[in-house]
């Protein structure tokens, strides 16, 4: 790389750090890709988990939605799951997130064994429940984000595959 477009790279990094952070958030968002943000629940007893059946969705899904703007997905996916089940749950951590980035999501994944199955309340969202075996449930049945999410968490369960050195980047 040049000395004259290295110099001029700094310049503007420079610049960008000494903006105020509004009008950088601003210019990040012109030019980065937009990427949406949910919070998904996996309910689980005795190896079972809870599909709903919503009428937005194609197909059976988790409990969950969007964060709402500055909203932590810990207390998005608490907020979903009352909503649309009427459960008051304590999410813990996160156990994978989720990155689509063919439909420009992103899915924090929460999951939350159950030592009983509760009653549940469907809220107007879901119109059905059923507790299904993960591995049962055909990808006919299940809608893209829940088979990608579902994906995600049997990978996660894997062990990972090592990064290395490939060489110089050109």
């Amino acid at each position: 790389m040049s000395t004259v477009r290295r110099k001029a790279g700094t310049a503007a990094l420079v610049g960008f750090r000494l903006m105020p952070g509004p009008l950088r958030r601003a210019a990040v968002r012109v030019g980065a890709p937009t990427y949406t943000a949910g919070a998904v629940c996996v309910l689980e007893h005795e190896g079972e988990v809870l599909f709903l059946w919503q009428p937005h969705r194609r197909g059976w899904s988790l409990p969950g939605g969007l964060l709402g703007r500055g909203e932590a997905p810990a207390v998005a996916v608490r907020r979903e799951v009352a909503e649309e089940i009427g459960l008051d749950v304590d999410p813990g951590d996160p156990v994978v997130v989720r990155v689509d980035h063919v439909d420009q999501g992103i899915d924090v994944v929460f999951h939350v064994r159950l030592d009983h199955r509760p009653s549940l309340e469907l809220a107007t969202e879901a119109r059905k429940a059923r507790w299904v075996d993960p591995h049962e449930l055909s990808e006919e049945e299940a809608d893209r984000d829940t088979r990608g999410i579902l994906e995600t968490l049997r990978a996660a369960a894997e062990p990972g595959r090592p990064g290395r050195l490939l060489g110089a980047a050109d």
